[in-house]
């Protein structure tokens, strides 16, 4: 846990995916969160943490389904949304930030 503190306090954005191997929209969203990697290259990191094998994590942040997408950076959660998110609403929310 104190790696993935790390990670969403520095400065360049994290995007983590709560996500479930048992999830169908799960699975869904990966291959658009691979798009948006390679569309946005190092700028920003995406982290995938499984509910399942991280309950405390998942606790944390207060995940109620899945997959839920929190992006950070500095520490500060600024974005957060439930669901399968379109690449290009992705791509939108990450230029803002």
């Amino acid at each position: 846990m104190s790696k993935f503190n790390e990670l969403i306090n520095g400065e360049d954005p994290v995007l983590v995916d709560f996500h479930a191997e048992w999830c169908g929209p799960c699975k869904t969203m990966a291959p658009i969160l691979q798009e948006v990697k390679s569309d946005m290259g190092g700028k920003v990191r995406i982290v995938k943490i499984d509910i399942d094998r991280n309950p405390k994590a998942a606790n944390k942040f207060q995940v109620q389904s899945v997959p839920t997408l929190i992006l950070f950076k500095g520490g500060k959660q600024r974005w957060r949304q439930s669901g399968v998110v379109p690449k290009h609403a992705l791509l939108q929310v990450l230029a803002q930030n």
